[in-house]
């Protein structure tokens, strides 16, 4: 502990809160709540929308239909207002901001997963499989999956990002990580009654948490670029 709002300097690399606590430990340790939100945010969408754009795409009909108009309506809702609606259902807390943000991202996963499945249906070794006789959840995780990752893992890398600006959001409004556990968000929000006290407590953890979100999103360019061979052809001279 040190005197509030110290200078970065000397002791507190990064300065001091409004309480005399040190900012870099703060930062850090509110970095791992928002990296494990959007993480587990994105691995829950993933886990659910995977399932739902193959079967969507893969038998099609009705079942396509029921599907996508229900996608269709989840997705007419603001990614922020759908979360905090959730939020508001379930309650705040780490767990339920985790399946908020995961609801809203599930449809993006399910589309992106349907129109490669619809894409790869009509290629000659999924007709040979079905005609092996190969039962149809098979075809999807057997013969599908494996040759849509792809697209598949540039969406959940990018989603990472976007769910932990969606997690710091409901932080900064008290809905999602709660106090003690320290949320770059949930600084943010404390740093508002002290902006004329010091610049450091609000710049450290707003800092951190956009170089976060475009670091998540250069990663997913760079998956791109190494996944899809088409992408290497187009940028060729």
């Amino acid at each position: 502990m040190g005197a509030q709002f110290a200078a970065p300097g000397g002791e507190f690399l990064l300065g001091t809160d409004h309480l005399g606590r040190d900012l870099l430990s703060r930062v850090l340790y509110g970095g791992r709540s928002s990296l494990v939100l959007g993480f587990a945010a994105a691995g829950v969408s993933m886990l659910v929308g995977v399932p739902l754009g193959l079967a969507s795409g893969y038998l099609g009909g009705r079942i396509d239909e029921g599907v996508m108009r229900l996608l269709d309506m989840l997705l007419s809702i603001p990614s922020l207002l759908l979360a905090l609606l959730i939020v508001a259902l379930l309650g705040s807390g780490l767990l339920n901001a985790v399946l908020a943000i995961a609801v809203v991202y599930t449809p993006r996963i399910a589309r992106v997963v349907r129109s490669s499945t619809l894409a790869v249906k009509q290629e000659e070794f999924i007709k040979a499989a079905e005609a092996r006789g190969e039962s149809r959840v098979y075809i999807c995780f057997g013969e599908i999956l494996p040759n849509i990752l792809s697209p598949v893992i540039v969406e959940g890398s990018i989603r990472i990002g976007f769910a932990i600006l969606i997690g710091a959001s409901l932080s900064f409004l008290g809905l999602g990580t709660q106090p003690p556990t320290p949320d770059w968000g949930y600084m943010i929000s404390i740093a508002r009654d002290h902006l004329w006290s010091t610049t450091w407590y609000w710049l450290w953890p707003s800092l951190w948490l956009g170089l976060t979100v475009f670091g998540c999103n250069l990663l997913g360019d760079g998956l791109q670029d190494v996944l899809d061979p088409k992408s290497h052809v187009s940028k060729r001279p």
